[in-house]
């Protein structure tokens, strides 16, 4: 007796999708079963191979715009009729480059040990952070919700920008020269395709480092996010791994070998995996990742971001020994407070710069993640009394709500 699983596995290798098989199953019981040439199964159309191409090669994207055109009904415009699996794509795709088929993004499987210089140059030149007069950097407003579409530069109307909580409707993201730093380390690792550790305490603004570096990698490189679950296992890691990279969870997560294939295939494609608290990452973890990184023909870079996550991978030394770069995120200096927190958000624009340096030296101590909670009790109070000017005594309301644990 046939089971899904069967179905499931004779449709990947057939290159069709399931209900095929199920209805071939079906013509097969009814005796409509007729003798046909053997064929060769899914092939890229010229349409879908300039799609891979300007996917920059990487076949998750190539199968992410599919299912997309698939939804749309325009996939057939493209030459296919069914959506395949990622490895079909890539033993279809492997198979037409040995065939002699040409793809302009195509790279051999060792030139991770030589960076070409035009990419290089290129990568490190679109990560510009300054707005020309070397200031800092300011995107739009948060609460917008006029826009229509998100975008790069946009931000959710809820609060949050890539991930991350901004506590107070008008709020700005800031990138001082803590973030400009982030930038230039992860782009260079990017360029070079090594590994960084991104590290530093709680509430300095790391993942938001990341994120606008990621951001300025130019648009054709791929990213791929992945978040360290609390006190993962193998399986766990896999499955997050898997679902950053769009490959099918419930076909390879509990599959150690096949997963791993998968995965070495996807990260053979040049572009970005970045994997948020990697403090929570045991030693055998890391080094999973390091064997996923050491696969031959790996073209992808290594983010490793975290409070703490420079001593976590310090316990891995194989790990350890192959980061091209550690950087480590700062405090915010008082020297760029006033600036800093006025373009954060306009409640600051007419606040005694005294006052302001009294309550980092005793609260927030260069920590922005307190100074946006501080923000947020200010900008209620102005709310509930807009006639208050944003005064010692206002500012001490506000950090008195903060607890004892800022």
């Amino acid at each position: 007796m046939l089971s899904t699983l069967h179905v499931r596995i004779a449709a990947e290798l057939a290159g069709v999708s399931e209900r095929t098989v199920w209805r071939w199953l079906a013509k097969g019981r009814r005796g409509q079963v007729e003798a046909r040439p053997r064929q060769d199964g899914f092939s890229l159309s010229d349409a879908l191979w300039e799609v891979l191409a300007q996917a920059g090669g990487n076949v998750a994207e190539l199968r992410r715009r599919m299912l997309q055109a698939q939804e749309q009904g325009v996939l057939e415009g493209w030459g296919a009729r069914c959506v395949p699996s990622i490895p079909t794509l890539h033993r279809v795709i492997k198979r037409d480059l040995g065939a002699g088929r040409v793809l302009e993004v195509a790279r051999p499987a060792g030139a991770r040990a030589g960076v070409e210089p035009s990419p290089y140059d290129r990568a490190l030149a679109e990560l510009g952070l300054t707005d020309g007069a070397g200031g800092p950097l300011v995107e739009e407003p948060v609460g917008d919700t006029s826009a229509a579409q998100s975008g790069p530069g946009t931000v959710a109307a809820e609060g949050r920008a890539g991930g991350v909580r901004l506590y107070v409707p008008g709020a700005r993201l800031v990138s001082t020269r803590q973030v400009a730093g982030v930038v230039e380390a992860v782009g260079h690792t990017v360029a070079a395709r090594g590994m960084c550790c991104v590290f530093g305490d709680p509430g300095l603004g790391k993942s938001v480092a990341v994120e606008q570096a990621v951001r300025l990698v130019p648009g054709r490189v791929p990213v791929w996010r992945a978040v360290a679950g609390v006190a993962p296992a193998l399986p766990q890691l896999r499955a997050s791994l898997c679902e950053a990279l769009g490959l099918p969870l419930g076909a390879l997560t509990h599959r150690a070998g096949p997963a791993g294939q998968a995965l070495a295939g996807a990260l053979a494609q040049p572009g970005v995996l970045v994997v948020d608290d990697a403090q929570r990452l045991t030693p055998p973890l890391l080094d999973y990742l390091r064997q996923l990184w050491d696969a031959p023909g790996c073209a992808a870079a290594l983010v490793l971001c975290g409070a703490g996550s420079e001593r976590a991978v310090a316990r891995a030394s194989a790990l350890r020994s192959r980061v091209l770069t550690w950087h480590q995120v700062g405090r915010l200096e008082p020297s760029q407070l006033l600036q800093t927190l006025s373009l954060f958000h306009p409640v600051w624009a007419q606040a005694d710069p005294e006052d302001m340096a009294r309550v980092d030296e005793q609260r927030a101590r260069g920590n922005f993640r307190t100074w946006a909670k501080i923000t947020s009790h200010v900008y209620a109070a102005r709310e509930r009394d807009p006639a208050r000017r944003v005064e010692r005594e206002l500012i001490e309301e506000a950090c008195a709500r903060l607890g004892p644990y800022p």
